[in-house]
């Protein structure tokens, strides 16, 4: 567990600008409080001890804004940034090196019993609320685009955005599986609806300066 410690307290210092110390991720980083609450009460769960898991995981909802049910498997260096309202359910499985921000969900969809939430692989970002619901798994390197509804399977080193998500890029850059390596970039992503409308606006200023001439008002 101090293992794991470790590697989330790097995780933060390698990919958030604004750290100054190792003090300051250990005392102000909710994101790193509840990750440490959740290897408790998930170590309750595993051991059918799921009463006190779940009363573990209220009290760091409380405290940090963040909810994470201790049936989720969570790995090293997952870094929940700023993690507000981030809600992770229980069937989720998170690889390595995962970057989540605020408002994110990873849930499930129907009342079925078993898996029914996502798996996240290494290395992928989940933007500023994003939801990723339903039992499929999202690859290596991707990266889900802020506010992004995500219901189907994402192949490795993809970037999806939009409502329903769409894949707008696939193997453009593999990253190496490090933490150096993971790509934040939340904000230049491609806006496949805007490049659609302004084609669609191309078009009909065509067809209107066609029509135009058509009636001799050229």
């Amino acid at each position: 567990m101090l293992k794991g410690l470790k590697k989330d307290i790097n995780a933060i210092r390698n990919r958030d600008p604004a750290v100054r110390s190792t003090l300051e991720i250990i005392l102000c980083y909710p994101g790193l409080h509840a990750i440490i609450f959740h290897r408790i009460a998930h170590w309750l769960y595993k051991r059918k001890i799921f009463l006190v898991g779940r009363i573990i995981s209220g009290i760091s909802r409380f405290l940090t804004g963040i909810e994470i049910h201790p049936g989720a498997k969570i790995g090293n260096g997952v870094f929940i940034d700023h993690g507000l309202g981030v809600v992770i359910g229980e069937t989720t499985e998170i690889g390595d090196n995962v970057t989540i921000y605020q408002g994110a969900t990873l849930g499930g969809t129907g009342k079925e019993k078993g898996k029914r939430h996502p798996s996240i692989d290494d290395n992928v970002v989940i933007s500023a609320g994003a939801k990723v619901l339903g039992p499929f798994r999202v690859g290596k390197n991707s990266k889900i685009g802020a506010g992004a509804v995500v219901l189907k399977e994402v192949p490795e080193n993809c970037t999806v955005v939009g409502v329903p998500g769409r894949i707008v890029i696939k193997d453009n850059r593999k990253l190496k599986a490090n933490l150096d390596e993971v790509d934040l970039d939340q904000v230049r992503l491609p806006d496949p609806l805007g490049q659609e409308l302004k084609c669609m606006k191309a078009r009909i200023r065509k067809l209107e300066n066609y029509v135009s001439k058509l009636e001799g008002r050229d």
